[in-house]
């Protein structure tokens, strides 16, 4: 199958794909600044945004845009009902989501006199079903295996890096007196993809090749905070260089 991080949810009409997509990020971008309670909030959005996903799936035609239905639980109850669909869209989907929801409704988030404060446990845990149920939608509507959904939906996740000057395919780090592995971890987050060796010397403005090679990409590769093939010579993060670099961007 030629399927990439790019195509996914395509399938949908621009504006749900946004909604979802959108709606996903802000649970991400939000877990990431420590802000629990917005991250919550913007899981009942998600919600609402797959709900829809699923609800046009099973009638044969989606919405332009996401809706909230009059009584969400009652609505995913009712997919539980409808023949001849795989499990995973009628009952695991919808299920969860009820689980998310339930968190938003009845968890201290949106409503005063909470019994509950929004915590990060709580946000945590909303954080995790958002990627599950993301994974499941995009494994569904393009036939992947778990994986590959997985992978393509880390591939959706927007990381804005504000230290990073965009011109173009040029790339600048704005910070100066960082090593030059900070400087590498701070460029490759905002990409999806790997990065040519050749482009990230030229973003990274390193005056030698091979020592940049023996003393940044290899040991990094080595502590697997990326991922270096000397066959093709690219560089893509993984997900412990990711959280180093997220970290970094933190505490400057």
């Amino acid at each position: 199958m030629n399927f990439t991080p790019f195509s996914a949810l395509t399938v949908l009409p621009e504006g749900l794909r946004g909604d979802v997509v959108g709606s996903f990020n802000e649970v991400v971008r939000n877990y990431r600044e420590h802000r629990w309670e917005p991250a919550e909030l913007n899981g009942g959005k998600l919600c609402e945004a797959i709900y829809t996903v699923i609800l046009g799936y099973m009638d044969g035609r989606y919405a332009e845009r996401s809706s909230k239905p009059n009584n969400i639980l009652d609505a995913c109850r009712a997919l539980e009902h409808r023949s001849n669909f795989p499990r995973a869209i009628k009952i695991q989907i919808p299920r969860m989501l009820i689980a998310l929801y339930e968190i938003r409704n009845n968890r201290g988030v949106g409503h005063a006199g909470g019994d509950v404060d929004p915590s990060r446990m709580d946000a945590t845990a909303v954080l995790y079903m958002s990627k599950w149920l993301m994974a499941e939608l995009v494994r569904f509507l393009h036939d992947l295996t778990t994986d590959q959904a997985s992978s393509v939906v880390e591939s959706l996740i927007e990381r804005e890096v504000p230290l990073i000057w965009t011109e173009g395919n040029k790339r600048r780090v704005l910070k100066v007196g960082l090593s030059w592995k900070k400087k590498m971890l701070l460029l490759l987050l905002p990409e999806n993809g790997a990065v040519g060796e050749a482009e990230l010397l030229e973003w990274i403005e390193h005056p030698n090749p091979g020592r940049f090679r023996r003393d940044v990409l290899r040991p990094a590769h080595k502590q697997k905070l990326i991922e270096f093939n000397e066959g093709d010579l690219s560089v893509r993060l993984l997900p412990p260089g990711i959280a180093e670099a997220e970290s970094l961007v933190n505490s400057l």
